[in-house]
């Protein structure tokens, strides 16, 4: 194999007809999201000036995510999971129609932005979690770190083109046009969602109960190699996640017109990362990549705040871009590799809590932070405690820091061929063995 081939990125799950489907549809409809991500942070400041209120959102959007990420989970490892997708993404197109609605009335409402960023995270706890899930049925498992692999690939494009249309949108247009722009991307990754086919459930799905929802966290907890990947991402995105502080730094390099190269700057270090990733599949101690790599996204943070030009800044937020990328591979393929299908959705949903708790939180931590230490001060020293809480963790997870990809591999087929064989054994005489 040439060095070149060795860093290619694999494309081989493109070749299945759903998952090419699922991907363009996540594509597009990320694509539009990542555009008014960027504007309800922009639209706060503009109506408010106050740090910490848009850090707030972070908090709104915690409290419903908490509990509808275990309702979700559970659901997706009971029903359809494409059917699931599909009506969170009506739900959500439904919720950034009203944004359209606030920003066409005569004075905008700052607590109408609060209602609908809560019901977007409650749709979002029943939206990724059979996300997740599904993308599993889509590929076989050795595909795994292809798939995670894609999946960041068209996540890093829509971080990279979104907001710097969505900053030049701002810059130019009323933000009414940003909402209309999403809004559009969502009918196509309906249409693309409504042609994949079904996902059923496992065999023997277990309905949705608080039984099935502690069955869940029992295994999570089970599993050291699981819990580091939730705690060392939770730390590094809890005291390194400057985002909230995104349109006051902006400020110091030239306004609106450059906030979108802030939050592209993440993306284009993921994107460098992800299309050289072919070197990913040979990595096997996967707990220390994460580790490394959490470390490495804080002292990306740390240039950042640092950074006296706007070339330094962008420079510092495309390391910890790529670092970022680094850990979510990795956490990708423990989670993707490892974890029972019939358990897949109720993980999915405590994962959900772990990628996203920690940069909700962070949010608001960076903007009280601001009021304190100022801007860059909230920036610095949240990337420096992000380096410290890694160290800790490594110290104190001696399991995660020494696990090895290839035994989480082969204990998620010793514990499938088990299930498998308890099936069997309570099928009836004669009856078919489920596709």
């Amino acid at each position: 194999m040439t060095s070149k081939r060795r860093f290619a990125l694999d494309l081989s799950p493109l070749r299945r007809r759903d998952f090419r489907l699922v991907y363009t549809a996540a594509g597009v409809s990320s694509f539009g999201s990542m555009i008014t991500y960027v504007t309800i942070p922009f639209q706060l400041k503009q109506m408010t000036g106050d740090p910490l209120t848009v850090g707030l959102l972070g908090v709104v959007e915690l409290a419903p995510l908490l509990f509808m990420a275990f309702v979700g989970g559970a659901l997706a490892d009971y029903m359809d999971r494409r059917k699931l997708v599909f009506w969170a993404e009506a739900a959500l197109a439904g919720l950034t129609a009203l944004l359209l609605l606030n920003a066409l009335v005569g004075t905008p409402k700052v607590w109408v932005l609060f209602v609908i960023a809560g019901l977007a995270a409650a749709v979002d706890g029943i939206h990724r979690p059979a996300m997740d899930a599904m993308m599993p049925r889509l590929a076989p498992a050795e595909e795994m770190a292809a798939v995670g692999s894609l999946n960041s690939l068209r996540w890093q494009i829509a971080q990279i083109a979104g907001p710097t249309l969505a900053g030049l949108m701002i810059a130019n247009f009323d933000v009414a046009w940003v909402f209309a722009f999403d809004l559009a991307t969502f009918a196509v990754a309906l249409v693309c969602f409504g042609l994949v086919r079904a996902v059923a459930p496992p065999e023997a799905a277990e309905r949705p109960s608080l039984r099935s929802v502690v069955e869940g966290i029992r295994y999570a907890r089970s599993r050291p190699e699981l819990i580091g990947t939730y705690l060392v991402d939770v730390n590094a995105m809890f005291f390194a996640f400057p985002v909230a502080l995104y349109p006051w730094v902006a400020d110091k390099y030239g306004g609106a017109s450059v906030l979108g190269l802030f939050y592209a700057a993440l993306a284009v270090g993921s994107l460098l990362v992800t299309v050289t990733s072919g070197w990913t599949a040979r990595v096997h101690r996967h707990g220390l990549a994460v580790l490394l790599a959490a470390g490495a996204w804080g002292l990306g943070i740390v240039l950042f705040g640092l950074a006296g030009s706007l070339w330094l800044a962008l420079l510092g937020l495309v390391v910890a871009g790529a670092s970022d990328m680094i850990s979510g591979l990795f956490r990708g393929v423990i989670w993707n590799q490892t974890i029972p299908d019939h358990l897949r959705g109720r993980l999915a949903g405590i994962e959900m809590l772990s990628y996203l708790t920690g940069p909700m939180l962070g949010q608001t931590r960076a903007g009280l932070s601001a009021r304190w230490w100022g801007y860059s001060g909230a920036v610095v020293w949240g990337g420096v405690l992000c380096v410290a809480g890694t160290g800790a963790l490594a110290a104190a997870l001696p399991a995660f820091l020494r696990y090895d990809g290839r035994e989480g591999l082969a204990r998620k087929q010793a514990e499938e061929a088990a299930r498998a064989a308890e099936l069997a054994a309570l099928r009836p005489a004669g009856a078919p063995t489920p596709a």
